[in-house]
């Protein structure tokens, strides 16, 4: 039967669902992005699966898991998802660009500097559309969990496409009046990072620092840290690049401060080909450009 089913055409539905699927890693995600229930999808893999007589997903406890095959015919469908857009470009009169673009950070880049600069590029481009993924593990762009990925840090060398968008500085801040507290001799109280996050560099770096010093508050989000921070509970480490965005911060002399770090977009040489994401690209590398006097204090 299976044989028989492999000699049909492949439906194109089907790959759409598929693709779906491989980017959102779950059934309930993927129907929320195609406005369809999560039967729906879960028809079309199988559908798909029976044309090609092989598993394309995995179920496994970290969830949905692209077999060799699925990995391979998720380079494909990209391409021919890619294709359907060319068409639709090639039928407007304008240059507008279609399809969704993921993008995977943490967390405090995103809510501190990315996502509020993104506006004026959906703006131009209203058929674009942009996730952003921010996660305590690096999502893999080999599987195709993402296409983009901003990365702290120089990148191994790989297959990977690597281009460097700034080099991150860190400081101390405080509010004005904890600042003048300090000032005025008062022994300052930290907030930093939680025992698990000793992997930042930055974190590793303070607790190395400031180990006979007393951390009100730990936590492993630094928009968490620049709150308290900010609400006059303590002193922050964090990158120059995101205090600026909490006015009531303002930078502490405490003496020495920790390295800096290069900011890296990686993305697979494929995915680098595609319009819209290079579109993304372009973009991200003038707004982080355009923002240089923010890496300083």
């Amino acid at each position: 039967m299976a044989d028989k089913k492999r000699t049909a055409t492949l439906d194109w539905e089907d790959l759409r669902h598929f693709v779906a699927l491989a980017r959102h890693g779950t059934l309930s995600a993927a129907a929320r992005a195609l406005h369809v229930n999560h039967a729906t999808v879960s028809r079309r893999l199988a559908s798909l699966e029976a044309t090609l007589g092989r598993t394309l997903l995995e179920r496994r406890p970290e969830g949905l898991v692209l077999s060799a095959l699925g990995r391979a015919v998720l380079d494909q469908a990209l391409t021919m998802e890619e294709a359907s857009f060319s068409v639709l470009r090639n039928l407007q009169l304008d240059t507008d660009v279609y399809g969704l673009v993921r993008i995977t950070m943490t967390r405090a880049l995103a809510d501190g500097f990315v996502a509020e600069r993104l506006g004026p590029l959906l703006a131009h481009h209203p058929s674009l559309d942009i996730e952003i993924i921010t996660q305590s593990r690096n999502l893999s762009l080999a599987r195709h969990e993402a296409d983009l990925a901003l990365r702290l840090g120089r990148p191994a060398k790989g297959e990977l496409v690597a281009r460097r968008l700034a080099t991150l500085g860190f400081g101390f801040y405080a509010s004005r009046t904890y600042r003048d507290r300090i000032e005025a001799g008062m022994t300052p109280v930290f907030v930093g990072f939680d025992a698990e996050s000793e992997q930042v560099p930055e974190a590793a770096w303070a607790n190395r620092r400031l180990s006979a010093r007393r951390f009100a508050l730990r936590s492993n989000s630094q928009a968490a840290q620049a709150a308290v921070a900010a609400g006059g509970h303590g002193v922050a480490l964090l990158p120059h690049l995101i205090a600026r965005n909490w006015p009531a911060l303002v930078a502490v002399d405490l003496g020495e401060a920790p390295p800096s770090r290069e900011l890296w977009l990686l993305m697979r040489p494929d995915t680098a080909r595609i319009a819209r994401v290079r579109l993304v690209v372009d973009h991200m590398v003038g707004m982080f450009r355009s923002a240089d006097e923010l890496n300083r204090s």
